[in-house]
């Protein structure tokens, strides 16, 4: 039968722990186990959505050479206004009500036009005081972690052609039978990569690939509706508006240079 420690044990246990992390000081050296991670991202940022700490991985990725150039900038400095604002939505979210949000898939082109996949999740900082003062997270990316993703080769084979004929129809039938598996088992284990269905990855994977033509080609609304696979353009203004919130239209008008 588990016995329950002593008060006194409690306090010499908590008091080890702070001692502890007194002595660390204000070097946060559990980031650095980040660097180890085949294609994860570690960020820190304060409640303002401001950069105070970022892993190497995502020095790199922004071209900088030491974390004190990163220190007070925004997600504004490296992304297009519309992506950045789809992060910082996320920051509020979890600095108002406190959540974890875990299992985030975010699609968007990589600075080699390269359609990927990001896996984010997002906890809240708090102070010795428990206010919670900043956001923590990871982000994933699915293309540069495939190696280890080998269980998934299946999933492999059907995200690379989502990757290259997003744009036409596609059906879940389709992608089930070039992985040589059931609708089901592909669905199966896409939530178990993705936490999503193929399908909703799917739709996203096109809105992602729509939101780029919105914004850097004059073709019209109903062209690139078509284009991507949806059937009209009353059926890609909805989930245009269900996954980024405002309509085709809204969305170039507010973002297009």
């Amino acid at each position: 039968m588990a016995t329950t420690p002593s008060t006194s044990r409690v306090a010499d246990r908590s008091a080890l722990r702070k001692d502890f992390f007194a002595r660390i000081g204000e070097r946060q050296q559990f980031q650095e186990l980040f660097e180890h991670l085949a294609g994860v991202y570690f960020f820190v940022k304060d409640d303002q959505s401001r950069m105070m700490g970022a892993s190497r991985s995502i020095l790199e990725r922004f071209g900088l050479g030491s974390e004190e150039e990163i220190i007070g900038t925004t997600d504004y400095d490296y992304f297009p206004p519309h992506i950045a604002d789809s992060f910082v939505r996320d920051d509020r979210l979890v600095l108002e009500t406190g959540k974890p949000m875990t299992g985030r898939v975010e699609i968007w082109y990589t600075a080699q036009r390269l359609l990927d996949w990001f896996v984010t999740n997002k906890l809240p900082v708090r102070a010795s005081d428990g206010a919670i003062i900043g956001v923590m997270g990871t982000v994933q990316s699915y293309e540069g972690n495939r190696r280890s993703l080998l269980t998934y080769t299946q999933i492999d084979q059907v995200v690379e052609h989502i990757r290259t004929n997003h744009r036409g129809k596609i059906t879940v039938t389709e992608l089930a039978r070039q992985a040589n598996i059931s609708p089901r088992q592909l669905h199966r284990k896409f939530i178990e990569v993705f936490r999503m269905s193929v399908q909703e990855f799917l739709t996203k994977t096109r809105i992602q690939g729509a939101s780029d033509d919105l914004l850097n080609t004059d073709r019209s609304i109903t062209e690139i509706a078509h284009d991507f696979g949806f059937c009209d353009q009353s059926a890609f203004t909805q989930q245009f508006k269900k996954h980024v919130g405002k309509t085709p239209l809204k969305f170039r008008r507010q973002h297009q240079v």
